[in-house]
């Protein structure tokens, strides 16, 4: 996940949302609309300020950016093989499967052997722990609706569990990481169909074994390899991302701004929605000055300290927070973000930016890298013992 969404979780995932979703220290959700404020209308303010209240409605946009490694490596390694190993129980089972083809390290190389990085994962046995006849009754009905008598069902209950864990080293056999993708403290059921007789559910499962544990099996392989697609690509990986966030939005009709305030938001949303993780968007940041002078306008045109007016200071100070972070601009940011703790109006997003800001800054400075736009050909990529084709002439 996760990114003007970050804040709230990093549980991975790269679930649309906005940027108080994606950052990892951010604990609570900022987004409630306020109610109409009231503010006294001071008498020497021009009379286009002098607003009894103004509605400030979240308007949502949707942008694309590039999402960078969380973990620090050799950047010069792009490459990564797969290897899957099981248990002589397990064999038959993982023989009819092939997952180290659906592991997927986004924006990365897949190679079959030698990549610069190798992945090494271990299925364990898929076990057994607790069986039992579960039965259900239901009521039997006359045409009148009276009941007449009940039936029963039986079923049979098994509870499994199942471990899975990879181990990531490079090719120089340093270790990198070490990843659980399934516990035994995680257990799961399976249920039998349900029958009318007690007998025929008692030992379904022993009788159907092979075929109910191979399907058991595949299930629990296939999640723990999505897991681990979706942790490595967290880790190291250059996924395309798509985010649905949102910016405060004057809603008051008869308020000043109103027709402005909205005709910069849809130039706003016309620029993000242009953008895209694999371009530059120096051409977007140009395309969105004008628009960042009016937000930063509007501070000094309404700078009392009435509730009316930090109201309208609060719509730009956190509008333009969220526009530097999809311009890849911490620094900017957190000069945002400080000017919503000193207005006094919601400070605790004025924190969360300041978090979020923080965050970006170090994820560039970890990676070496400034923006979250840039292509990414994985077919270009060579690993460590490729090497140069040589034509002969």
């Amino acid at each position: 996940m996760p990114w003007v969404s970050f804040i709230h979780s990093l549980d991975l995932w790269p679930k649309p949302g906005n940027i108080f979703d994606f950052h990892p220290l951010c604990k609570t959700n900022h987004f409630a609309c306020e109610k109409p404020v009231l503010c006294a209308c001071l008498p020497l303010l021009p009379a286009t300020r002098c607003q009894k209240k103004v509605d400030l409605d979240p308007y949502s946009f949707t942008v694309q950016w590039r999402s960078l490694p969380t973990l620090k490596i050799d950047s010069t390694y792009r490459t990564y093989n797969v290897e899957v190993e099981t248990s002589r129980l397990m064999q038959n089972f993982l023989s009819e499967l092939t997952p180290e083809e659906t592991v997927l390290l986004e924006g990365w190389k897949k190679l079959p052997a030698g990549g610069h990085i190798s992945i090494k994962v271990n299925l364990e046995d898929l076990l057994p722990e607790a069986v039992s006849v579960r039965e259900r009754s239901e009521a039997i009905k006359d045409r009148a609706g009276q009941v007449t008598g009940t039936r029963t069902f039986y079923r049979e209950e098994v509870r499994y569990s199942f471990s899975a864990r990879a181990v990531i080293t490079d090719y120089r056999g340093a270790h990198i990481l070490d990843l659980n993708l399934a516990s035994r403290g995680d257990k799961y059921t399976y249920n039998s169909p349900e029958f009318a007789l007690k007998p025929l559910a008692q030992g379904y499962f022993m009788l159907n074994s092979a075929r109910i544990t191979g399907e058991l099996f595949r299930s629990c392989v296939n999640k723990s390899m999505h897991r681990l697609s979706e942790t490595i690509t967290e880790n190291f990986g250059f996924s395309k991302v798509s985010s649905r966030d949102q910016m405060w939005i004057v809603d008051s009709r008869k308020h000043p701004e109103y027709d402005a305030h909205r005709e910069a938001f849809r130039t706003i949303t016309d620029v993000l929605f242009s953008m895209n993780a694999d371009s530059s968007i120096a051409q977007a940041r140009e395309k969105l000055k004008p628009v960042i002078a009016y937000f930063e306008r509007l501070k000094n045109d309404y700078s009392s300290s009435s509730k009316h007016d930090r109201k309208m200071r609060y719509a730009s100070y956190y509008n333009l927070a969220v526009l530097y972070y999809y311009l890849d601009d911490p620094q900017n940011m957190m000069k945002e973000a400080q000017g919503l703790i000193l207005n006094d109006y919601d400070v605790s997003d004025g924190k969360a930016f300041e978090r979020t800001a923080i965050w970006l800054k170090n994820l560039f400075e970890t990676n070496n890298i400034y923006t979250r736009h840039f292509p990414v050909d994985p077919a270009q990529f060579k690993g460590p013992f490729e090497k140069e084709a040589v034509s002969v002439k």
